[in-house]
């Protein structure tokens, strides 16, 4: 068994694989003051609610773009569940050659999800990831990553509305019933939702003017709300870098043996 975990500015999205299949899948707000101890607690806790044991792990696989973090979870690894946790780093991987200056600048997660998204298509392909930023990924039909774009994300699109005018609530982000709204709520919603998809959808057009005939993925968990407006994007998979950590574990445990 081997428990994936994603370690991301706003989100903790952990998997536990048997094999290649990825069995329970979890997400939770990321809390940059707990303790490893707090952290132990809260994967034991999951794990028990799913009718698992931590004594079956044989691997933990981490990406995180939070470095005072990686402590803590090394910490919990090694204590708690007996195992040393192997941390993705791009710098230091083999599996997909990075055409970014310079190759540490590069998000981990981004790397494993575009690796996962190769191992998928066998071709190019363009990675949109809607997280705490919203980025697009770039992979070549040889399999290299060629490099991206960064934009800010939903979440934060959001909490900048609410934090810089006094007048406008903080709201939830959700399809609105209309294009047009009839309430302040209904038409920051609207902005927010079908301003997304025209960035979404203009970049993916650029993109696709260098790129031709690249496929295109869509990942996070805002994605399912907003891909089904973008005819651009050609499939949804929300635990790709997941599946892209599990990747990355089995292809280093080879190269040990």
């Amino acid at each position: 068994m081997l428990l994936a975990i994603d370690i991301g500015n706003t989100n903790l999205v952990l998997g536990v694989f048997e094999g290649d299949h990825l069995e329970h899948s979890w997400r939770v707000a990321t809390r940059r003051d707990e303790t490893a101890d707090e952290y132990a607690l809260l994967c034991r806790n999951l794990f028990e609610l799913a009718g698992l044991s931590h004594s079956q792990l044989e691997g933990i696989v981490i990406c995180s773009v939070v470095p005072p973090l990686n402590d803590s979870f090394e910490t919990m690894c090694n204590v708690y569940f007996g195992v040393d946790p192997f941390f993705v780093e791009p710098a230091e991987q083999d599996l997909m050659p990075i055409r970014y200056t310079p190759v540490s600048d590069v998000g981990a997660d981004r790397i494993v999800t575009a690796v996962a998204a190769f191992r998928k298509l066998k071709d190019s392909a363009i990675v949109v990831d809607f997280g705490t930023a919203t980025t697009f990924d770039a992979i070549s039909k040889e399999g290299e990553y060629l490099g991206g774009i960064i934009a800010p994300g939903l979440d934060i699109s959001a909490e900048a509305l609410y934090s810089r005018a006094a007048r406008l609530p903080r709201i939830d982000i959700q399809k609105p019933s209309g294009v047009i709204g009839n309430s302040t709520v209904e038409s920051m919603q609207s902005g927010l939702y079908y301003g997304y998809i025209g960035l979404v959808d203009g970049i993916l057009r650029r993109m696709r003017q260098e790129l031709k005939e690249a496929k295109v993925i869509a990942t996070g968990g805002l994605a399912p709300l907003v891909a089904v407006e973008i005819d651009r994007i050609d499939c949804v998979e929300e635990h790709l870098t997941l599946s892209g950590l599990e990747i990355f574990y089995r292809y280093f445990q080879q190269k040990r043996r």
